[in-house]
């Protein structure tokens, strides 16, 4: 085997940023969709999660995207995904870790919260990993996988009270990313990130279930195209801009981590810390709860230690903004 072979899901928004990570950095790759006799035969030690990757010398299989991002950037020189710069590879960083664990709760919002979207996702889901059912069968198993989704929503956070919050912050990131998102533009330069791959993630699927879809090609058409043509960036070349050139996207999606993200994160270490059952915290002046997240935890403290391993001269260069947008008392 000289390929990596993907597994995953088209309905998975890790799935859809690793397959795009791939594809940009020109990696030979097999996409592998997925199905229930697939997986059982995909024996790891890691946590049962997709997409998962094998590597092309002695396949063993690595799962969690953002350290499969990381594993091969480690591997592959050529087309790496973060800035050279280091102080603007942490901002980066940062902003891929808030749409991997935050924007996330928008997509699981507005996949199951609604009638139309739930009976789209969830035959959608089943047609992937279920090859073969048709009717009563697929419609069956359909409705056992939007039960199950749906059943989970609190442990995300994806109640009717947290509603207001989650369907305001879709907006507002869609809002932020029309500012820049055209072709051959990305967040940190004329060159996709780490971070827009995260962003990408979460908003592929958003731009594929009906309702957040309608949205996006309604309220900002250009990033629904964006987030098209970032599928496949094989194609792009470009640069990464320098330090004092970075877009106002960057500062406003960092305030937006500053108000919201790591507020959660750090309430979420605390309680879970305390053997807390719910976090309740305010946000923006919004009430939000929520069952802890051990892997936030986990999650907060390696944005804390990669910010602690920058060197004083990195730091300083970075500590003016991250002060500015209210993340640095969360870091530190």
């Amino acid at each position: 085997m000289n390929r990596y072979q993907l597994y995953g899901d088209g309905g998975s928004p890790y799935s859809m940023k690793m397959r795009a990570v791939l594809r940009y950095r020109r990696l030979p790759h097999n996409w592998v969709q997925l199905s229930q006799a697939t997986r059982k035969n995909l024996v790891h030690d890691g946590p049962p999660v997709i997409p998962i990757l094998q590597l092309p010398e002695d396949g063993s299989l690595h799962v969690d995207s953002t350290p499969l991002c990381y594993l091969l950037e480690e591997r592959h020189a050529d087309r790496s995904i973060l800035p050279g710069d280091l102080a603007v590879a942490y901002l980066c960083e940062l902003i891929e870790d808030m749409a991997d664990e935050w924007c996330t709760k928008m997509m699981f919002h507005y996949r199951w919260s609604r009638d139309i979207d739930r009976t789209f996702s969830s035959r959608w889901i089943i047609s992937d990993n279920s090859p073969g059912l048709r009717g009563s069968q697929l419609q069956a198993a359909a409705k056992a996988i939007s039960d199950r989704q749906v059943s989970r929503m609190p442990l995300v956070g994806c109640t009717i009270e947290n509603a207001p919050m989650i369907e305001s912050g879709y907006m507002k990131v869609l809002k932020i990313l029309d500012g820049f998102a055209a072709r051959d533009q990305y967040l940190f330069g004329t060159r996709p990130s780490l971070a827009d791959f995260g962003l990408f993630g979460q908003f592929k699927t958003l731009a594929t279930d009906h309702t957040p879809m309608m949205i996006m090609r309604n309220e900002t058409p250009g990033v629904y195209t964006w987030i098209q043509r970032l599928d496949d960036a094989s194609g792009i070349e470009g640069e990464w801009h320098e330090a004092a050139e970075l877009r106002p996207e960057v500062t406003q999606l960092l305030a937006y981590a500053g108000k919201y993200y790591l507020p959660f994160l750090q309430h979420n270490a605390t309680a879970y810390a305390e053997g807390k059952d719910t976090l309740a915290m305010e946000i923006d002046g919004q009430s939000f709860s929520q069952a802890p997240f051990k892997y936030q935890v986990k999650c907060y403290d390696r944005l804390q230690k990669r910010y602690r391993a920058l060197t004083q001269s990195d730091r300083s260069r970075i500590e003016p903004l991250l002060s500015e947008t209210g993340c640095l008392p969360y870091l530190t």
